[in-house]
C-alpha cells in the first residue's frame, strides 16, 4: 500500500458518543445551512442549544430561512472547537462536527419555556443580568424554533489526528475508513496513475 500524505485521510478520526457531547455542549456558536429556492447554499451563524441529540436554535419568522426550510427542511449545522469559550478546558474534544439533519418548527409555549432560559443562560454563563436581558429578548411573537435532528454527522477529532501524526494512537483507537477515503481516494489515485493508499 502506498504512502499518502496523512491528512488526505480524514473519517479515521470521529469523535465517541461522549465526545459529541462534550463539544456540541461547550461550542458557542454554529452555522445554520440551507438551500435557497434557486438551489444558492446559504449559512448564518447561530447561538445554539444541544438538547436530546438535536441542535436548538431560534430566529425571526419573517426571514428568508423560515421559508426555505418550511420549503425543504434538509439542513445541516457545522460546529466547531473553536468557538469554544477562552477559558475552556483544553481537555475537551477539538475539532468540527457537520450534521446532515432534518429541522422542525417549534412556536408552542412549552418548547419556549425551557429553550429560552437555556439558550439564554448558555450565551449568558456568568451574568444573570445578561441571561435575564437575552431571555426577554428572545420573548418575542415573531420568534420561531427549530430542531435539527441528525441523520448523519461528518466528524474531524483533531485530537485524535495529532496523535495519529505523532505516532501516539493505536490503530484500534481509529475510526473505519468511510466511502470517501476507502474508495473514492483510491480511485481518483488510480486515475492520476498513483497506488492505492
Amino acid at each position: 500500500m502506498a504512502q499518502t500524505k496523512e491528512h488526505e485521510i480524514v473519517s479515521i478520526y470521529p469523535f465517541t458518543d461522549e465526545e459529541v457531547d462534550q463539544l456540541m455542549e461547550t461550542a458557542g456558536e454554529a452555522v445554520l445551512m440551507w438551500a435557497t429556492k434557486d438551489g444558492w447554499p446559504v449559512g448564518v451563524t447561530h447561538a445554539f442549544v444541544w438538547r436530546d441529540g438535536k441542535v436548538w436554535l431560534t430566529f425571526g419568522a419573517h426571514r428568508h430561512r423560515t421559508a426555505a426550510i418550511r420549503r425543504d427542511n434538509r439542513v445541516s449545522v457545522n460546529v466547531s472547537s473553536e468557538s469554544y469559550a477562552r477559558n475552556a478546558s483544553k481537555e475537551l474534544p477539538h475539532g468540527a462536527i457537520t450534521i446532515k439533519g432534518t429541522a422542525e418548527f417549534f412556536d408552542d409555549d412549552e418548547t419556549k419555556a425551557w429553550f429560552y432560559p437555556a439558550l439564554s443562560k448558555k450565551v449568558n454563563p456568568n451574568s444573570k443580568e445578561g441571561e435575564a436581558f437575552f431571555n426577554n429578548l428572545l420573548d418575542s411573537p415573531l420568534r420561531t424554533i427549530i430542531a435539527v435532528t441528525p441523520v448523519k454527522k461528518i466528524m474531524y477529532n483533531a485530537n485524535s489526528a495529532g496523535r495519529h501524526m505523532a505516532g501516539t494512537i493505536s490503530e484500534e483507537e481509529l475510526g473505519e475508513r468511510l466511502e470517501s477515503d476507502a474508495v473514492r481516494m483510491n480511485k481518483l489515485r488510480a486515475e492520476r496513475g498513483l497506488e492505492p493508499a
